[in-house]
């Protein structure tokens, strides 16, 4: 573990993304401060967090939720760097759209000025999504970071709605709450995340990208274009842009993309064990055919990706074996 880099804020720590980034800020020596909904009745087990290596000295757990923004201020207190990444998350309507859509957005605005507030925080990254970017009628198969998601367009596809509304217009928000308040904040926006995980639920997105495997047929639709990244590339890109000192803007993270015939190939020849579709069973598989995206912008600022999709799956389906989902 390298030295002390002073405090820094994740909120969202019992998620895939937050907790694995906790897990390499405490190796690469910060001080973490994050939170947690509120667990009146203690039976949320964080243990998975509590055990990192580090998280004795240099953890500490702070109770807060988006619907009550200054319940994040405590934690925020005293930290050079904050990463928003906590987000409602709702692929099937259980909420009505409009109750998700102003809890991430009046949660997010309330963390900034909470920033705003502590007078320590240097520069906040905010987690948004390849969802924010790709639902448009551009007809562009390559989009960068000036492309972003028709909210009228993504309603009228109906699917995973709120979630592709809500990190499109919470990201427009947060980037205009920054700049009329001269707030240093950078957004990451990545695609599907692949690979290991620490967390105690089944990421979404392993569980999406692992559908052939998983037999989860109900999710092919979202292979037929599939772009990709590894969950420590996701951390690290992160810490990548709390240290840039010239990071601005938006920055697209994603490594590899394939095709839903690709990865039936790749993954029956790499995994015989498992009964993975053939091409020609998945012809009749529609659904709304996504665009690729380029992280040309977050490699031209020097990071470097490290994973690829051999580690992607090694890792994502050894992690599922170990914790009884295959």
């Amino acid at each position: 573990m390298e030295g002390d880099k002073g405090a820094v804020c994740v909120t969202g720590g019992t998620g895939f993304v937050g907790s694995w980034l906790i897990k390499r800020l405490l190796q690469d020596g910060y001080s973490v401060h994050t939170t947690v909904r509120p667990d009146p009745d203690r039976r949320r087990d964080v243990s998975f967090l509590t055990s990192l290596p580090g998280a004795s000295q240099k953890l500490k757990i702070f109770e807060a939720d988006l619907s009550n923004p200054e319940s994040f201020e405590d934690a925020i207190k005293g930290c050079v760097g904050v990463f928003h990444v906590a987000t409602p998350v709702d692929f099937v309507n259980k909420e009505p759209e409009p109750v998700v859509i102003k809890r991430a957005i009046e949660g997010t605005l309330g963390i900034l000025r909470a920033c705003l507030n502590s007078k320590t925080v240097k520069r906040v990254v905010y987690t948004s999504s390849a969802a924010a970017v790709v639902l448009n009628q551009t007809g562009t198969d390559i989009m960068d970071e000036s492309y972003w998601t028709d909210v009228d367009y993504a309603k009228s596809l109906g699917f995973g709605g709120s979630y592709f509304i809500s990190k499109t217009l919470t990201e427009r928000k947060a980037l205009e709450f920054a700049e009329e308040h001269g707030l240093d904040l950078v957004t990451l926006i990545p695609t599907f995340i692949v690979g290991p995980f620490i967390c105690s639920k089944l990421p979404g997105s392993v569980r999406t990208s692992l559908a052939m495997v998983l037999g989860n047929k109900e999710d092919y639709g979202s292979l037929l274009d599939f772009s990709m990244v590894h969950t420590d590339d996701v951390a690290r890109a992160h810490i990548f842009l709390l240290e840039h000192p010239d990071a601005k803007g938006r920055y697209i993270c994603s490594s590899d993309r394939t095709t839903i015939e690709e990865l039936s190939k790749f993954l029956s020849a790499k995994y015989p064990e498992f009964p993975i579709p053939t091409v020609e069973s998945l012809k009749d598989v529609k659904r709304h055919k996504g665009a690729g995206v380029t992280s040309k912008k977050l490699i031209d600022s020097g990071f470097q990706y490290k994973y690829g999709p051999d580690e992607m799956f090694d890792e994502a389906i050894q992690c599922c074996k170990e914790k009884g989902y295959l």
